[in-house]
């Protein structure tokens, strides 16, 4: 299997990405993670997807008069590709030759002579191509052809896909060269990632006019409103993200590649400033995105009630895919910020242990157990609860795999040449990393130790810079260090990652006179499974003039009492009161040993 020398890069931005042969995760909490979704999660998607008929889809020839599972499904047979891909090109991954070989295949067999591709309209029996631009998720699920295609194709695992893709994009270029676009966004990144690996010009054009295209309520008016659609404010005008959460991460990822290749500053900006107000005033403490159940979107500014967190991993994933976008375009750290609590919260605790289960929603406060999923069945419902192996919309877990198989590439960036020659590094993790001329050995029990060593094992006769990023929480900016670098020396950052009691912005209402416990980038959670008996999660209150330690912080219940009416003339005082000491876990560990309650804003004693 032949690899792509290097990543196919934006042409413009403050920093350069590296490719996936450059970063290896060597151990720790993402290498165990890799190995855990190369080894058992993506023959887990592909089981489900056979069962459920959604890879048959594509080869049976009758599938029109049957069709099974959601408009959407076929961009997760795509995902899956993706993530095949990626995991059969890293440096110790699993060879998915043979699956790729049979995903490629169906899809060149289902693919229309003039390109078009989706199992779920246009063939007879079936609704009329692009007959729903709101939910038909036609250039959606192409979007994530032209991904998987581009990974199949510069890992070397399955390059066959790319004529498959190209296929689909000139298809698209011809069918929307006037007019037209889609209600979920995800083409626009696909076209422009396709565009650098071919340098075929009119996919990024066909992105650019997408992009421009929204915001001026073309399509069909539905109940949910334009705003669901990103249709509402063009892009270029807008102040904050709003509407369905993933349909405005992924347009941001796309406006983001088309302005770095098209030196589009205005454009730049704008997700620049969208972005920056959604995290000040959208976004919960683990960096999830999405407080709304009805329609999966964004809420008003600072309306983030915990018990009905949504925070869907699938926006996890895009906010990744965004902030890493800004992080190579801007050369700003804080980006870096984001990813690491996105990842070490969200993205963490969203897959079992085993890789055969996942969250779809993330709340920050379980006030019931939940019953355990069924392991045969697909999940209807999936808002919350816990962890299942399958759910009618199962997007997420091809994703978090597509993202976890690459995800050395999101760690480091690299200056290969010139007077700034160096390495750049974004994320913590045991890990080897090949660029600018060295070869560095990084060291570390990152979130749960601060300490990071990174030895220099290799290193030319000239100068180079290697630049560590500190979190915000630990000062922020950058450690840098600059010379001509003897192999064997060692740099060492040290962050403390001793809990410590955050304070929500007074104008959060659902969590006013609450506070949370943090260490490092991870968010901290009280579960019911760790307190003493009869202790109820509802009823505990926490003393911050005390500094957490040792995993718990000091508290006690106070028992109101029972209720006949829940409004009073007056403060109700607490009944009987106990002091107690409160474990507190990881919130990426919660819900993994049972059915469980579970909250991560504990209401704070009176003073």
């Amino acid at each position: 299997m032949a690899a792509v020398p290097g990543p196919v890069v934006p042409s413009s931005g403050e920093l350069h990405p590296v490719g996936l042969h450059q970063v290896q995760l060597t151990g720790g909490y993402w290498g165990k993670r890799q190995a855990v979704i190369g080894t058992a999660t993506i023959e887990h998607c592909r089981e489900w997807l056979d069962r459920l008929g959604w890879t048959g889809n594509f080869r049976d020839p009758d599938a029109a008069l049957r069709r099974r599972g959601r408009e959407f499904s076929d961009s997760e047979v795509y995902k899956l590709a993706e993530a095949a891909s990626w995991e059969t090109g890293r440096a110790g991954g699993t060879d998915h030759t043979g699956l790729l070989s049979e995903l490629v295949a169906l899809a060149a067999g289902a693919q229309a002579a003039d390109g078009y591709l989706h199992t779920g309209y246009g063939r007879p029996g079936q609704p009329e191509r692009y007959s729903d631009f709101n939910f038909g998720h036609e250039l959606y699920c192409a979007g994530h052809l032209l991904q998987a295609a581009v990974a199949a194709h510069r890992t070397g695992a399955a390059p066959e896909l790319l004529q498959v893709a190209c296929r689909v994009a000139d298809h698209v270029c011809e069918r929307f060269a006037q007019e037209g676009f889609c209600g979920h966004p995800e083409i626009e990144p696909g076209l422009v990632e396709l565009y650098r690996l071919t340098g075929e010009r009119r996919y990024l054009d066909m992105a650019v006019a997408f992009i421009d295209r929204r915001g001026h309520r073309s399509l069909p008016e539905h109940e949910f409103g334009w705003r669901y659609f990103q249709d509402e404010t063009p892009i270029r005008a807008a102040e904050v993200f709003g509407g369905h959460a993933v349909r405005a991460l992924y347009l941001a990822c796309g406006a983001v590649d088309v302005a770095v290749e098209t030196g589009d500053d205005e454009l730049l900006a704008a997700v620049v400033r969208q972005f920056d107000r959604t995290v000040a005033r959208r976004t919960y403490i683990t960096g999830g995105m999405g407080s709304r159940h009805l329609d999966e979107s964004f809420g008003d500014d600072f309306v983030l009630p915990p018990d009905r967190a949504y925070s869907e991993t699938c926006a996890g994933v895009a906010t990744i895919m965004l902030a890493h976008r800004l992080l190579l375009a801007t050369g700003d750290t804080r980006y870096g910020d984001i990813v690491d609590r996105v990842l070490h919260n969200v993205i963490a605790a969203a897959v079992a242990d085993d890789g055969r289960s996942f969250f779809y929603a993330h709340t920050l406060h379980q006030r019931t157990r939940p019953e355990t999923p069924s392991a045969e069945h697909e999940q209807l419902r999936f808002g919350g609860g816990q962890r299942a192996p399958w759910f009618e919309v199962s997007c997420c877990l091809t994703n978090v795999s597509r993202l976890v198989a690459s995800l050395g590439t999101y760690f480091v960036t690299a200056t290969e040449s010139g007077n700034d020659a160096g390495v750049q590094i974004h994320q913590f993790a045991p890990m080897t990393v090949q660029a600018a001329g060295m070869r560095l050995e990084v060291d570390t029990a990152y979130p749960d130790n601060g300490t990071v060593i990174v030895t220099v094992a290799e290193a030319p006769a000239q100068e180079r810079t290697i630049t560590l990023r500190v979190p915000d929480w630990a000062g922020g900016g950058t450690q840098v260090e600059r010379r001509v670098f003897v192999p064997g020396e060692q740099i060492r950052l040290d962050l403390s990652v001793r809990p410590r009691w955050t304070f929500p912005d007074p104008r959060v209402d659902a969590v006013r006179g609450c506070a949370a416990v943090e260490a490092g980038p991870i968010v901290m959670c009280a579960e019911s499974i760790d307190q003493e008996d009869g202790v109820d999660l509802d009823e505990l209150q926490v003393d911050t003039s005390v500094a957490p330690e040792d995993g718990a912080v000091k508290g006690r219940t106070a028992d109101p009492g029972e209720a006949r009416w829940p409004y009073h003339d007056r403060p109700v005082l607490a009944g009987h009161v106990q002091p107690v000491l409160v474990p507190l876990v990881p919130y990426h560990r919660w819900a993994r040993r049972g059915p469980s309650t579970m909250r991560v804003w504990l209401p704070i004693i009176p003073s």
